[in-house]
């Protein structure tokens, strides 16, 4: 077990963290596949977040058994396709984002767990991912979704960014050095600090707003000035995060990741109050409902005030225990793992060099 589950104090205890992620474990199916709800489909990004909310939370054995079904659907190109139901692809797209988040999920492992043998048994998986991440770069330096579409997704590359920092820690962790991550990496964050209006325009969702700083490319000044600029376009005071700017609902989701991306940055108390403000989420049995909608004249004809819709889901409620770990760091009690998204344990930034967008190498100043 790991030594400590985190508590937020006033907002979330370390036994509700434990019934969060245990809610998570009476989701998983005996292969070890975390479904976002009973009954839904897989896909590795979501599976791998889950998995470390039940570290966290202190299912071990669940996590460890979730991590151990990844790699039995890659493909033998190295990546993991969209959608995966009772075992069967029904989408069998590989996608980038997905196929390279196991890397961070086995960082964090390694980094509650101290279990180098685990770490061993894994890398080849993440390895194959990330070597087929890095092969679809684009010039500008975004990364394709897949390799069938002709699209870089702002959100996606910015995770991909987080997802290479970590495999470059755990290469040198295992002493096998690989320097084209690296470079896809510094092409990879010069495109979100300076060129994410060559990323598919999905503005209207919240993600592309915060997690270019959740994902570690924007830091410092620019990382406070981004998240200014469409504040009031996206939280709702006292319930959360809007998903997208278009309807009256908030997710718990993305208000938990709104949530890491502000402690990441050291802006505690908004994170706080925000992670406050989602608990009317809660379930009685610690699962966490996906969102809200609330009353907006602009919106008569929706039900207000209602969760919608009717599920909880797993990914809800890793997100919920991943910020009560962070911000527990500060305000209750945490895991090592605790700032994972922080990416103080990750690999260094890395430096802008060999860029094929046009802009001289490393004569840029890094907004971060």
């Amino acid at each position: 077990m790991t030594a400590t589950v985190p508590y937020v104090d006033g907002v979330v205890s370390a036994d509700q963290v434990r019934a969060t992620a245990a809610s998570i474990r009476s989701m998983q199916e005996p292969s070890g596949a975390i479904p976002w709800t009973n009954g839904q489909h897989a896909d590795a990004w979501n599976h791998v977040e889950a998995a470390m909310g039940l570290l966290v939370g202190g299912e071990v054995e669940a996590a460890e058994r979730a991590y151990r079904w990844a790699p039995t659907q890659q493909g033998a190109d190295g990546s993991w396709p969209m959608k995966i139901v009772d075992g069967h692809v029904t989408d069998a797209r590989g996608d980038s984002n997905f196929s390279a988040y196991l890397a961070v999920g086995l960082w964090h492992h390694w980094l509650v767990r101290r279990d180098l043998g685990f770490v061993r048994e894994l890398w080849p998986s993440v390895r194959a991912g990330l070597d087929w991440v890095v092969s679809l770069q684009v010039p500008f330096g975004g990364i394709l979704w897949t390799p069938s579409e002709e699209l870089c997704l702002l959100t996606g590359g910015s995770s991909i960014y987080q997802s290479l920092r970590a495999g470059v820690a755990l290469a040198d962790l295992l002493g096998e050095p690989q320097p084209e991550w690296e470079l896809t990496g510094g092409r990879l964050g010069h495109a979100l600090r300076n060129h994410r209006d060559l990323f598919a325009d999905k503005s209207t969702f919240s993600m592309d707003w915060y997690y270019p700083v959740l994902g570690g490319a924007v830091r410092g000044q620019a990382a406070f000035e981004l998240v200014e600029e469409r504040w009031d376009r996206y939280v709702v005071p006292g319930l959360g995060v809007r998903c997208v700017d278009t309807n009256p609902w908030v997710t718990g989701a993305e208000t938990c990741e709104l949530v890491l991306a502000l402690d990441a940055i050291g802006d505690h108390d908004r994170a706080l109050v925000l992670l406050a403000d989602m608990q009317r989420l809660r379930a009685a049995d610690g699962g966490y409902w996906t969102g809200w909608v609330y009353d907006d004249p602009a919106y008569p004809n929706d039900n207000p005030n209602v969760f919608w819709p009717e599920e909880q889901t797993t990914f809800t409620a890793a997100a919920v225990i991943l910020a009560v770990d962070a911000l527990g760091e500060r305000y209750g009690a945490s895991t090592p793992g605790s700032g994972i998204m922080r990416g103080t344990s990750l690999a260094p930034d890395f430096p802008e060099l060999a860029l094929e967008c046009g802009c001289p190498s490393e004569s840029v100043a890094p907004t971060h």
